[in-house]
């Protein structure tokens, strides 16, 4: 059994791929969902775009990645401490794509209302810059969401079915990666374009 954590900013298709992936019998997470996450204010404040984030549970997280029932996992999710967590999976797969799929995404869906406003816009523009980063660094793969759903579903159980041990996946995080876009995979990277 394979796990799998996805992440990604607000509007790369998590939440599309995870569905398709739980259709075709695979155990999903969707860490947005509630009781997975809880919210932490920041005691200061320093502008609306940065009043707190999301947590994960962690005693929850841990007791998802201790279970097994056979069938490979995938985790959605992108909150800081995340990163504890990392060692636990197989694979950490980065779904990005540019500002302007993602905003024209978020606009058009349905299933989910963040990212209407204009704050919340902004603050997924603001995580472009400041959060992608980071999750980049972390990850074994990366792949270019702006690609067709079925794609990334293909590349994603392609990713479940080659599985690393924990230890090889946790070594790789920021030194290499593969980087799939509509031109096929790019090959180990040490520092993947957007």
């Amino acid at each position: 059994m394979s796990r799998v954590l996805v992440t990604g900013i607000a509007g790369t298709g998590k939440s599309s791929a995870l569905a398709e992936l739980g259709r075709r019998g695979y155990r999903v997470v969707d860490t947005t969902d509630p009781g997975w996450r809880e919210y932490r204010e920041y005691v200061e404040s320093s502008d609306e775009l940065h009043r707190g984030e999301w947590l994960w549970v962690e005693e929850r997280i841990t007791g998802l990645l201790d279970s097994d029932d056979g069938r490979s996992l995938f985790v959605e999710g992108c909150v800081r401490n995340q990163s504890k967590f990392y060692d636990r999976f197989n694979a950490v797969v980065l779904l990005s794509a540019t500002a302007d799929v993602i905003l024209d995404r978020v606009a058009r869906r349905t299933r989910n209302n963040y990212g209407k406003t204009p704050l919340e816009r902004a603050m997924i523009l603001d995580d472009l810059v400041t959060v992608e980063p980071f999750l980049r660094e972390g990850c074994t793969h990366e792949l270019d969401a702006s690609r067709p759903l079925a794609d990334i579903v293909a590349d994603l159980t392609a990713i479940a079915s080659r599985p690393m041990t924990a230890s090889q996946g946790h070594s790789l995080r920021g030194k290499r990666r593969t980087r799939t876009t509509s031109a096929g995979p790019t090959g180990p990277s040490s520092s993947p374009s957007p």
